[in-house]
């Protein structure tokens, strides 16, 4: 009697590609190549996804939704402010990439162009993105409307470039079980929440609209 055949899943084909990295030292020649190595279809394959691009994307998006996944299932997460929240995912998320270190730093150092090797994590930034969005709490928004879109933008875009210096950061990091890395996490992730303090500049806004005021009224 035929053994039946093992369903592959969406887990399986990067479970299988990651391996298939790390023990060759390059990415698979195409996606005909991948599966056959791996005895599975094509059409296997594209019910996932478009593209071994689109799977190295998905890999680093996934890093961070298994991040979130974690922090919801603490019961006290939600009751966190923005900075710890913030401070909650980057120890997780970094505990998460320390667990696969070896397929980050050969994935993020394959190709002798930095920039291509960057384009792996575009999911991952649209995503955190949206995770920082998602806890962005009055205390940091300024108090005129017009101005919170474009701040929230600067915001998002901020928090994106420290993560990508943090990753730099703990891929560079030779300390024991990478404590330079938490340290950086915790200072980094502390200053930049006293530089998103935005009492000062709501003053400042508020001052410059009484100026403004007054000097129209004094033309009258």
């Amino acid at each position: 009697m035929a053994t039946k055949k093992k369903i592959i899943s969406k887990e399986d084909i990067v479970s299988l590609y990651m391996n298939e990295v790390l023990e060759k030292g390059q990415k698979p020649k195409s996606v005909y190549h991948f599966a056959k190595e791996n005895d599975f279809t094509e059409t296997e394959f594209y019910a996932f996804f478009g593209t071994l691009e689109g799977l190295e994307k998905e890999i680093f998006r996934l890093f961070l939704v298994n991040t979130i996944d974690l922090l919801h299932k603490n019961s006290d997460y939600q009751e966190y402010d923005m900075k710890n929240k913030m401070l909650s995912f980057y120890f997780t998320f970094f505990e998460i990439l320390t667990a696969n270190r070896s397929y980050v730093l050969q994935s993020l150092k394959l190709d002798r162009n930095p920039l291509k090797n960057l384009v792996q994590l575009t999911s991952l930034r649209e995503s955190f993105k949206e995770y920082v969005a998602e806890i962005l709490t009055d205390d940091y928004r300024l108090e005129q409307e017009k101005f919170q879109k474009f701040q929230e933008k600067g915001i998002q875009e901020s928090a994106w470039l420290q993560l990508m210096m943090t990753i730099k950061f703990w891929m560079d990091d030779e300390s024991a079980a990478f404590e330079k890395t938490d340290i950086f996490i915790e200072k980094s992730v502390n200053a930049s929440f006293e530089l998103m303090n935005v009492a000062p500049l709501n003053h400042l806004i508020d001052f410059g609209k009484f100026l403004f005021k007054e000097k129209i009224y004094s033309k009258q």
